[in-house]
């Protein structure tokens, strides 16, 4: 009797999806595993959302975020969203009510805000109003050197406004500043402070972790007693000390440009410890020794083939750095040492949810707050994806 034993062979496709693994780059394996990361994928969809909302912040904003922009009859006032219909009839343009204040006794004279739902005003759409530009580098730093003034690409355009009054999504401030306005801004706040203190950072780590890592010796010693000095300095006694320093006749863009590189001084101890440790571990390999007997410089060997043996790694790094030096510049603004009014930063922002009176009677002020959460939670769901996609030995099943 013959017992015959049947083999199931790999289709085509299959051979062909082995021959692409195999043959993947690591930049393809790493969006490969990335894609299969559900959370990380939604995350980063959010975070492209928020990075072009907060990039296109004046095309977005009906009004100026600055004192230039308030509504003098509307100060303190609730979200407003537009309407299609009402007991008056069907509408097919999205309409708002006009809204009428007057002083009340029941709420110890403050302003109170009423509807007259007699007379619409009606929103329209790509309409003019203040000017701005896409491309907007002024800066007021001390020194005549540094005073720069580049305007391009300017335009009047917005997206949306009201033929007659304002419309204020997210409700205004106690000056009568739109908040949804103040809002994207913010972010494009804390994405310029995150990007210009990670580069620091990233500068930093990469030259001390790389001379550190390859020579080894005597100059590692120095270098690591050096790094372990700065990791050991508190971060909120030095943040006091600088704001005591800095002088009130200093323009946003020096306290901008000041707080930024702080955090990115103070940010690189990290991320140099563990170029550090990989450059001693690869150091040894055969590759590094063929470039150096072949007469390669050490800033060759360090650029050209160290590195790149674990970019992957320092991206991943990086964007998980970012939430955090966000968060340390919102949290500074918060208690009032960092990004202070006219700057419009997520922590400014947060700083006037603080009031008790805010919390009985504005609650729109908390919309911010919102936002720097979903901020942070995307960018950290994103850089633990990476992370888990850079990583070949991750089982992780997400």
């Amino acid at each position: 009797m013959k017992i015959l034993f049947w083999k199931k062979t790999p289709s085509k496709n299959q051979q062909q999806l082995k021959e692409a693994y195999f043959t993947a780059s690591q930049g393809q394996l790493i969006r490969s595993r990335f894609k299969k990361n559900r959370t990380a994928k939604i995350a980063a969809w959010v975070l492209t959302l928020m990075i072009l909302s907060g990039f296109f912040a004046d095309f977005l904003s009906p009004y100026s975020p600055n004192i230039a922009g308030r509504d003098k009859q509307y100060e303190n006032g609730p979200p407003q969203f537009p309407i299609f219909w009402d007991e008056n009839g069907f509408s097919a343009r999205p309409f708002l009510y006009t809204t009428e204040r007057y002083r009340s006794i029941e709420t110890n004279f403050r302003w109170v805000l009423t509807d007259n739902r007699d007379k619409r005003r009606y929103l329209e759409l790509w309409v003019d109003d203040w000017e701005y530009s896409f491309i907007d580098v002024s800066w007021d730093l001390p020194g005549k050197w540094f005073d720069v003034d580049i305007k391009m690409l300017t335009s009047t355009k917005h997206l949306f406004g009201m033929n007659e009054g304002g419309i204020h999504l997210f409700g205004t401030d106690k000056t009568g500043k739109d908040i949804y306005s103040r809002t994207l801004h913010a972010i494009y706040t804390s994405l310029a402070v995150g990007t210009l203190g990670v580069l620091i950072a990233f500068v930093l780590a990469l030259v001390i972790g790389g001379i550190s890592g390859y020579f080894g010796g005597w100059i590692d010693s120095v270098l690591q007693m050096f790094t372990d000095a700065i990791r050991t300095v508190p971060p909120i006694p030095l943040f006091m000390a600088f704001a005591a320093f800095m002088p009130d006749t200093w323009s946003s863009e020096t306290r901008f440009f000041f707080i930024a590189s702080i955090l990115g001084l103070v940010g690189w101890p990290t991320l140099a410890r563990r170029i550090r440790t990989h450059l001693l571990t690869e150091r040894s390999q055969e590759y590094v020794l063929a470039a150096e007997l072949c007469g390669a410089k050490p800033s060759h060997v360090i650029r050209r083939h160290l590195l790149p043996s674990f970019t992957s790694y320092i991206i991943v790094d990086l964007m998980i750095t970012f939430p955090y030096v966000v968060r340390s510049e919102t949290a500074l603004s918060f208690i009032g040492l960092g990004l202070t009014d006219p700057v419009n930063s997520l922590g400014a922002l947060m700083r006037n949810v603080s009031k008790a009176d805010v919390l009985l009677n504005y609650q729109w002020y908390f919309i911010p707050v919102i936002f720097f959460i979903a901020f942070v939670l995307a960018f950290v769901f994103v850089g633990d994806g990476l992370r888990d996609a850079a990583d070949p030995y991750s089982q992780t099943k997400k």
